[in-house]
């Protein structure tokens, strides 16, 4: 039996949209507020998707607990009220949109999990704004 199994987590972090070749004016033209030299945060909303076969043995995806522990040590620990472009070295030479934000968390966990499981991530930057990887 084919099955997907959903986790949901949240963390705070605080980011600037920037890029660095281009001139301040370039910058807040394409970013705007999100541009903000002082930077400003969001309260992110993330959804984990795993799929694949149910094991007969147990009955289970995968064991729940064990994805939430994943999510919490690899994610939360790592992104939780941090300034993304100051406190982690993901984003630290990478522009922390929410796309980036949702493909860095989708590479961290694919690279925590099985390989037999497929995995989505679901990324809310805003109640009204999300992002998803793979599309």
């Amino acid at each position: 039996m084919r099955i997907s199994a959903y986790r949901r987590a949240h963390f705070n972090a605080a980011h600037r949209l920037h890029n660095p070749n281009w001139s301040e004016d370039k910058n807040r033209e394409v970013f705007g507020l999100c541009n903000n030299p002082n930077y400003h945060g969001h309260n992110y909303e993330l959804e984990v998707k795993v799929s694949g076969e149910v094991d007969p043995e147990t009955g289970y995806l995968i064991d729940l607990k064990y994805l939430k522990d994943i999510i919490e040590d690899q994610v939360e620990r790592r992104f939780d009220h941090k300034n993304l472009n100051l406190d982690t070295e993901e984003f630290r030479n990478l522009n922390p949109t929410a796309e980036n934000i949702c493909y860095v968390i989708w590479q961290i966990l694919r690279g925590a999990l099985d390989e037999r499981y497929e995995l989505g991530v679901r990324l809310y930057e805003t109640p009204r704004n999300y992002v998803e990887y793979p599309a």
